[in-house]
């Protein structure tokens, strides 16, 4: 007959090692993932801390800015007035409104109304060409496109890197200046441009 091994005292058990051990199982468990699991946990991880490390530089003092082309100088706006760029396209003129409102586009069954900033600034005329893009900034209130010559990105730039004017920045575009960069980009005040009556054109009037 076969005798039957006694169980193990009270006295006997190293409580601490069961608990290390059960917690080792319960962290093996949790990190068994498949592959395909695993790659979708470290895309989001990766793009998690790609936004918290914009989100840092923008607070740091950063302007994230479109910059554009205007009679071959470089402008940006900040993008926290930016809603969105598209071409130019199937422009319809409005008759009886100032040389700079050039007319109204459709974009996506919303009528907006585009500004030339070139006529208003007073810069050297380009003409219409197929590079020609629709800047359309927005607030509370108030939408309406922007003519560029050309949309070159979206980049980030010191706040210590901008300049308040240049001596050569003078009369109506000086009033709309928010800075100037050393590489000579000049920064748009978009809330001065979205809020001045010189350029909203008021349908009712």
């Amino acid at each position: 007959m076969t005798k039957t091994p006694s169980a193990p005292s009270a006295k006997g058990l190293d409580w601490d090692e069961i608990h290390r051990r059960l917690e080792a199982a319960r962290e093996a468990l949790s990190q068994e993932v498949t592959p395909e699991e695993e790659k979708r946990i470290l895309k989001a991880r990766a793009a998690a801390l790609a936004q918290d490390s914009l989100h840092e530089e923008t607070a740091e003092g950063h302007l994230e800015i479109l910059e554009f082309l205007l009679a071959y100088e470089r402008y940006g706006i900040e993008m926290s007035w930016v809603r969105e760029t598209c071409p130019l396209k199937d422009l319809t003129p409005l008759p009886c409104t100032p040389t700079f409102v050039l007319g109204l586009i459709n974009v996506r069954g919303e009528i907006v109304s585009v500004i030339d900033l070139k006529k208003f600034f007073d810069l050297p005329e380009k003409g219409l060409t197929d590079l020609n893009k629709v800047v359309i900034v927005h607030d509370d209130e108030m939408t309406f496109g922007i003519l560029a010559d050309e949309i070159l990105g979206v980049r980030l730039i010191p706040g210590d890197a901008i300049q308040p004017s240049l001596p050569t920045l003078t009369g109506i575009r000086d009033e709309y200046l928010k800075g100037i960069t050393g590489e000579r980009t000049v920064i748009l005040d978009g809330n001065r441009i979205l809020n001045d009556r010189r350029i909203i054109v008021d349908d009712e009037e």
